[in-house]
């Protein structure tokens, strides 16, 4: 019989289980092959993961969730597509990227239909606001990018408002061409009722 506060959860395949949670990884420990990072930030059911990794598989894919049915899923989908440049973190975004990641180690972090909490008194819940644009900058290497879109205009206009007023990071312009980048299936269904999704897309200053 396993003690009381003894059990721990084995890890799924493709799983990144930090030997620390209070202290930066080594992402040469857990990726096979030395490659440029991306992150995808609350990567949902994996879907935008798995096609950006089959897409260029000489690049390196984070994808991290809170929750474990959704990490489970995910680690289970890379590995029947045979992904072996993607590993799920099952954390928390903002503290992933205050204290878990080293510091410029992030190629391209994406940020997809995050939580907007419409209510005004939710919206300290929000993810995009200073703190997350300090911790971005912490972890993006010189030149990495941010890539976000949400389906909500009124948290679209606030991520805008914040980035303006930031001075770390440097806004560019995203067409629709500028290079592959998959839809979700949320964006999917989405288009498909006749809605959009608005793009911000910045880097972080220097080479």
């Amino acid at each position: 019989m396993v003690p009381k506060g003894k059990f721990v959860r084995p890890a799924e395949p493709n799983e990144l289980v930090p030997k620390d949670y209070f202290s930066e990884i080594q992402l040469g420990d857990y990726f096979a092959t030395d490659a440029p990072l991306e992150i995808d930030l609350g990567c949902g059911d994996g879907k935008f993961t798995f096609e950006m990794a089959e897409h260029h598989p000489d690049r390196n894919f984070l994808a991290v969730e809170r929750l474990l049915g959704r990490v489970r899923k995910v680690c289970r989908g890379a590995e029947k597509r045979r992904l072996d440049n993607v590993r799920v973190l099952r954390l928390e975004s903002l503290y992933t990227l205050e204290w878990l990641l080293p510091e410029s180690c992030v190629d391209r972090l994406h940020l997809l239909c995050p939580d907007p909490w419409p209510k005004a008194k939710h919206h300290r819940r929000r993810l995009f606001q200073k703190p997350f644009l300090d911790a971005l900058v912490r972890v993006l290497k010189p030149g990495g990018e941010l890539l976000f879109k949400t389906d909500h205009d009124e948290y679209f206009e606030w991520s805008e408002e914040h980035l303006t007023e930031y001075s770390g990071l440097e806004r560019l312009e995203w067409p629709d061409d500028a290079f592959f980048y998959p839809k979700t299936d949320f964006q999917i269904q989405w288009e498909a009722e006749g809605k959009r999704l608005q793009g911000l897309r910045a880097r972080k200053p220097g080479s």
